[in-house]
């Protein structure tokens, strides 16, 4: 194993200068200097992670064999005394999806990487049996974790910090990841997901469990005292911020009733966009029900998340952290469930066993009206009733989905595979965009949202461009010079250009390793002041946005690669021909025609070209891609 100093580590300020690449297939680990090239063009995290994944990953690979990269990256800013500032990045081709895969988690493990050390870290091939990796103070070795294999990540957790006589931070996959649920997370400090994309189920392929950080060395800084002071100033504007207070009182389920209110939070497999019970599943019910206390991440003073206890009945004396807005959606009223107990109890499930709740719950709601319309038989379910509202069969379920257990088995594909397989015109309602399933907001209520979904470069994803804080919320975001959506039930080609903007600055505030709550707060004046005085760089306003540009029309050129273009850039069909029955957005859809109209705006901004949705030769040129221009272009 290798000692993880050797390779001619170049410091940089706002980096630790160096990254591992861990052969899994030879057990060989070794430490390389960190590109600072490509670390400057797009500023860090997945940014610089989808480089790497560019030109490592062949076209066509098997995002569950060993030419694929599973990329973990942080950001300058992660580990650092910025607020809110504790993210890491994880990119790999996509088991769900067949693309560009991301998945962006906090609490505490970017940080622990860096101060043992790295920047990130590079897995590629396939270990003969199952290891993890153990990095201390620079020191990195693969360990043997078959006695870990099949465990749970609670548990897994446990076992690794008692082999080591020091605080650990733990990143690992649950038997979800092991039996390659397509949609299965990377989780760390127990509760906190790398959710999206199935890059859990990478790293079962790779037979990797773990990752294991502990270090005490500190992040260099440019100009600590200039740092310092624009820290401390973001830190007062969080502390008297109005994102504080509610979310320190109620978390991130404080919007369940203004998107229920507005018609858009979708219901029973998105039939309908209001829950008739939202009262029971809402923010105040989980203060009243299962609250114990807040919990924030790694030097943030925004106590978002939720730590619970399910305090009466069946499940009674369970507790953990969650669950979060989506998933009290995708868990509870899009399988027309308003039991919070066993929501809170999937969600515990969904944590433990590695999955992605978004995906899980999807798959569980598609699945319900699948056997509802008779497209899913008994014979096909082993003969157990899939129903609307049935709170033993969603805790059964999540189970079975991570085990591949009977009809989990089927579940554990995602909608896509799973409409694909099941036929009789169930594509139609299969709620994902490029594989990926929907987030918890319905675009026929916020129609620029739909514009969000499709233009993602992972798919059916409302993180990208976090176009939802505008429409549904009423949250500007000062990241952009106009956040403003005039009237959410109307298609303004104009407001495509919000859409790009606001995809381009959160792009560089995931490479920075940011919170996106940063960016209902912060500017970008504010931010490139951190970024500025943690790198050294001269980095302003405009150089902000290009590092976001550069690196969205990089992830783009990654899924053109492997096949997508304009005629991919679709949302599912009910979102276009089924109205909303009922609410403010009664009789919405976003038909093709409108959505057409939104993507001709969109590439036209973008520098795209409008026949393929493909960046064009001259728009890769500006942003110093010009190697990609051959890969997208010859032949065409």
């Amino acid at each position: 194993m290798a000692d993880g100093e050797h390779g001619g580590a170049i410091v940089s300020y706002g980096f630790m200068g160096k990254l591992l690449r861990v052969d899994l297939t030879h057990g060989q680990v070794t430490s390389e200097p960190i590109r600072d090239d490509w670390a400057r063009q797009f500023a860090g995290g997945a940014g610089l992670a989808t480089r790497y994944l560019y030109e490592e990953v062949p076209q066509g690979a098997d995002p569950l064999g060993p030419d694929n990269r599973l990329i973990f990256m942080t950001g300058p800013l992660t580990g650092t005394p910025s607020a809110s500032a504790s993210r890491y990045s994880v990119v790999a081709k996509s088991p769900l999806t067949g693309i560009w895969g991301h998945a962006n988690s906090g609490g505490s493990f970017g940080p622990a990487l860096k101060r043992s050390g790295y920047d990130g870290i590079i897995f590629e091939g396939i270990s003969p049996q199952p290891v993890y990796l153990q990095i201390l103070d620079g020191q990195a070795e693969l360990r043997p974790a078959d006695d870990l294999w099949g465990k749970a990540v609670s548990e897994t957790e446990d076992l690794i910090q008692e082999a080591v006589p020091r605080r650990l931070t733990i990143a690992s996959i649950g038997p979800a990841g092991e039996n390659l649920v397509r949609y299965a997370a990377i989780m760390n400090n127990k509760h906190r997901a790398a959710g999206r994309c199935g890059l859990g189920a990478v790293m079962g392929a790779k037979r990797l469990k773990a990752i294991a950080c502990a270090g005490k060395a500190q992040v260099p800084l440019a100009d600590e005292d200039r740092f310092h002071e624009t820290a401390r100033t973001q830190l007062d504007l969080l502390n008297e911020s109005f994102l504080k207070v509610g979310f320190d009182a109620f978390g991130t389920n404080m919007v369940a009733d203004m998107v229920n209110v507005r018609g858009g939070y979708p219901t029973r497999n998105w039939q309908t966009g209001r829950f008739e019970q939202i009262e029971e599943i809402n923010a105040q019910a989980m203060t009243d029900k299962v609250l114990v206390d807040g919990v924030n991440c790694f030097a943030c003073p925004v106590i978002c998340g939720r730590g619970t206890e399910i305090r009466e009945g069946k499940w009674q004396g369970h507790s953990g952290e969650g669950p979060e807005y989506e998933s009290v959606n995708t868990l509870g009223a899009l399988c027309g469930i308003s039991d919070l107990n066993a929501i809170t109890m999937a969600n515990y499930l969904c944590n433990d066993y590695g999955l992605d709740t978004i995906s899980a719950g999807c798959s569980i709601a598609f699945a319900l009206e699948c056997y509802e319309k008779g497209i899913l038989t008994p014979e096909q379910t082993g003969g157990q009733a899939l129903n609307w509202g049935d709170a033993d069969l969603l805790v059964d379920l999540v189970g079975k989905i991570a085990r591949r257990e009977g009809v989990g088995d089927l579940l554990a594909e995602g909608t896509r595979a799973m409409s694909q397989r099941l036929g009789g015109g169930s594509e139609h309602f299969a709620m994902n965009v490029k594989g990926l399933e929907l987030p918890a907001y319905d675009p026929r209520a916020a129609k620029i949202c739909g514009l969000g979904y499709v233009t993602a470069n992972r798919g059916g994803d409302h993180i990208t461009a976090y176009i939802e804080g505008p429409t549904f919320v009423d949250v500007p975001f000062l990241l952009v010079e106009d956040s403003s959506i005039r009237d959410p039930f109307v298609a303004n080609p104009e407001e495509a250009r919000v859409v790009v903007d606001m995809e381009n600055a959160l792009t560089t505030l995931d490479a920075v390793g940011g919170c996106k709550f940063m960016g209902i707060l912060l500017s970008a004046e504010d931010l490139v002041g951190l970024i500025a005085s943690a790198t050294g760089w001269e980095f302003g306003v405009e150089e902000y946005r290009r590092c976001g540009e550069r690196g969205y029309n990089l992830m783009r050129a990654y899924c053109v690669r492997e096949g997508i273009d304009r005629e991919q850039d679709s949302l599912p069909g009910r979102l276009m021909s089924d109205p909303l029955p009922d609410g403010p957005a009664q009789g919405m859809v976003i038909d093709r025609d409108t959505l057409e109209m939104m993507k001709d705006a969109y590439y036209a901004f973008r520098g795209w070209d409008q026949a393929t949705g493909i960046p064009t030769p001259d728009k890769l040129r500006e942003l110093g891609l010009e190697n990609l221009v051959d890969d997208l272009w010859a032949g065409r």
